[in-house]
């Protein structure tokens, strides 16, 4: 079997039936390709099987990229609202969760069908399972090369072919390295990968017995790390840390170096200890107004551990202007991550400087094109990857 396409997709997820969507109404005869035998697995466990599906305060500062302004022209030409338009329009209920997040009110399913639909009503093609086993350019005289793919359903041809697979995260559901593959075999950079929105874990001793043998504690925190904070909760697990802010900072982690949890963000933790240096209290309890008893406790015994407990009334201004300090800055650092298994997405990707910002078209490569996951952006939690998805796709689609 041989069939020719103006535009063959692969990777059937947000990014790739956004292009196919755009490209499939401007007319062009689009086949969207996936390994897997169920559509857009990941889409349906986001959020919790709700999706968070986008965020209304989406700006380019949200994004993590090594070059950062890449992200803000296809932002700007699909926006929050775009995308809820599309979702009121197919009547699907949704919530702000806070901050800004937009959850499905009742499942993910809902945005699997609306894309579906979408391609449908495109006239776009599926080939799923479908796999891809080789890539290749045909040239004819001075015209540009056209893709053809051999797969285990046949030869395919293009005259566009987008790059929509996504990165490393949740290997357990499909990902793969294909898209970084495909972009070495026709000598694009991809940026280095690492695991993000991911929880940090430690080697055994490594954080406080006390502390880490209190797994589901969760604390409303300031994390920060190599210049960024974020301020939501982190959760204690057996292997760590995880949690919203820990899921945020792990982005700008780097192997060796600490992070930094204030645990009193709205506290001025020197005044308020000094207001009860006459208290004969200890320590512990007292710090239980503002955090859970047993990591108080926990916390407390971490660092005295070389002195017994005693009452406040004990320690003398400087002690508890030093314990003060700690409580704003617990410096603490990770072993590793939880790795690409719990990862939500992939830091890096295919390097935007060998794309065009207006079409996510190769510089080098007519025809090619890269979108989603698998480019160097890299959004915060909270929705911002699926607009990220929404908005390549849609770049994609107005010019495969």
């Amino acid at each position: 079997m041989k069939i020719k396409k103006d535009v063959i997709v692969i990777g059937a997820g947000a990014a790739g039936m956004m292009c196919a969507i755009e490209a499939g109404k401007r007319g062009r005869s689009v086949m969207l390709l996936d390994h897997a035998s169920k559509l857009a697995e990941k889409i349906r466990i986001s959020g919790g099987g709700r999706c968070n599906f986008t965020n209304r305060h989406t700006r380019p500062e949200n994004f993590l990229s090594h070059n950062p302004h890449f992200c803000r022209s296809a932002l700007a030409r699909f926006t929050p609202q775009n995308f809820i338009t599309l979702v009121e329009k197919h009547g699907i209920h949704y919530h702000e969760k806070k901050l800004g997040q937009l959850f499905c009110d009742s499942s993910s399913q809902q945005i699997i069908d609306l894309l579906r639909h979408e391609c449908d009503a495109a006239g776009v093609e599926w080939q799923m399972p479908c796999r891809v086993n080789n890539i290749s350019r045909i040239h004819a005289g001075t015209a540009p090369g056209r893709f053809m793919l051999e797969t285990d359903r046949g030869i395919l041809m293009a005259d566009s072919l987008v790059i929509a697979t996504g990165g490393l995260s949740i290997p357990q559901i499909g990902a793969s390295p294909f898209g970084y593959r495909v972009a070495g075999q026709f000598g694009i950079t991809v940026t280095p990968l690492q695991p993000a929105l991911v929880p940090l874990t430690f080697a055994q001793g490594q954080l406080a017995s006390s502390v880490a043998g209190l797994p589901g504690v969760a604390i409303d925190a300031a994390v920060s790390c190599n210049g960024a904070c974020f301020r939501e909760n982190l959760l204690l697990t057996h292997r760590g840390l995880s949690g919203p802010a820990i899921l945020q900072i792990s982005s700008y982690w780097q192997p060796g170096i600490p992070i930094h949890i204030n645990l009193l963000p709205d506290l001025d933790a020197a005044a308020w200890l000094l207001d009860h240096r006459h208290s004969t209290g200890l320590l512990s309890k007292l710090i239980t107004q503002y955090l859970p008893r047993r990591f108080a406790q926990a916390w407390c015994d971490d660092i005295m551990r070389d002195q017994p407990a005693q009452p406040i009334n004990r320690y003398s201004e400087t002690g508890l202007r030093q314990i003060a300090a700690q409580l704003h800055n617990w410096q603490i650092t990770p072993s590793g991550t939880a790795g690409y298994k719990k990862a939500e997405v992939t830091l890096g990707g295919v390097d935007t400087r060998e794309l065009s910002s207006k079409t996510m078209e190769a510089r080098k490569i007519p025809g090619l094109y890269f979108i989603g996951e698998v480019v160097d952006v890299t959004g915060h939690l909270g929705g911002f990857n699926f607009q990220w998805a929404w908005a390549s796709g849609h770049a994609a689609g107005q010019f495969v």
